[in-house]
């Protein structure tokens, strides 16, 4: 991925994924960009973005369902059903209470898991700006390299399958 180019003084850069249109028809798409797998979502007119792998096991985000908890928009990880809230990277957990006769799900956060990252659209193209929270993010974790080689050679041996 190609850096925009930015003065030295002003935040990192932005890098390219693709046309608008495109992505609009993709809904989805995965890029490797500044050391990280990021997901970028299409969804009811909004862009956003992400890191691919679910902060709880490393589960792949690009096919996990697009729901709503707690009036925030959430992508359900595939593995583990976990919620992630698209905006923010937060965690998301129900609890019910178990005198009802039927409960219904109370959520609240677990705080922010997933590490978020900013969507431009400048004349018909998408570039993201990645996340400059510092400290650690679980999702982090799925970013080191070890874990990106276990993925891969987990993808061999399914594919060998």
């Amino acid at each position: 991925m190609m850096p925009m180019e930015e003065n030295s003084d002003e935040a990192p850069a932005s890098y390219f994924i693709g046309k608008k249109k495109d992505i609009i028809k993709a809904k989805r798409v995965s890029k490797f960009m500044n050391g990280r797998d990021v997901l970028v979502l299409y969804h009811e007119g909004k862009f956003y973005a992400m890191d691919a792998h679910c902060y709880h096991a490393g589960g792949q985000l690009e096919n996990g369902d697009i729901e709503e908890f707690n009036y925030k928009l959430c992508i359900v990880c595939p593995s583990h059903k976990y919620k992630i809230t698209l905006a923010e990277g937060e965690g998301l957990d129900s609890a019910l209470d178990p005198k009802e006769k039927n409960p219904v799900p109370l959520w609240f956060s677990k705080g922010i898991k997933q590490r978020v990252h900013t969507v431009l659209e400048v004349e018909g193209d998408i570039f993201i700006k990645m996340s400059e929270v510092q400290g650690w993010i679980e999702s982090d974790y799925y970013q080191k390299e070890q874990q990106r080689q276990e993925r891969q050679k987990c993808a061999q041996i399914c594919a060998a399958d």
